[in-house]
């Protein structure tokens, strides 16, 4: 199950990496978030779980990451950009989800 979930998320990184950019996002704040900076962040941190255990303050800063989509998604407008974002979030949940096992 674990495994299945480290190989799972590395998919989910490489076609992260082969999906452009939504147009439009660059320099686009969405309830107070910098779309590139949210985006970034977030496939930071599900490189780093695949890396390894999170510390205690990457761990905390993940699980935040995740609440921050509920709120940004639904404020989306653009169809390419919502199926964009509906998969970063997805890759942050499944890392938050590794990185508990992890833990445990």
């Amino acid at each position: 199950m674990f495994e299945e979930k480290l190989d799972t998320l590395s998919e989910m990184l490489a076609e992260h990496m082969a999906r452009p950019f939504p147009p439009g996002f660059r320099g686009l704040s969405i309830e107070g978030w910098d779309m590139v900076l949210l985006d970034s962040d977030a496939y930071s941190y599900a490189a780093r779980v695949l890396e390894g255990p999170l510390n205690e303050p990457y761990h905390t800063g993940l699980m935040r990451m995740t609440a921050v989509f509920e709120k940004v998604l639904p404020a989306i407008e653009d169809e390419y950009a919502t199926t964009y974002y509906t998969h970063v979030r997805d890759m942050a949940v499944l890392a938050a989800e590794v990185a508990t096992l992890r833990a445990k």
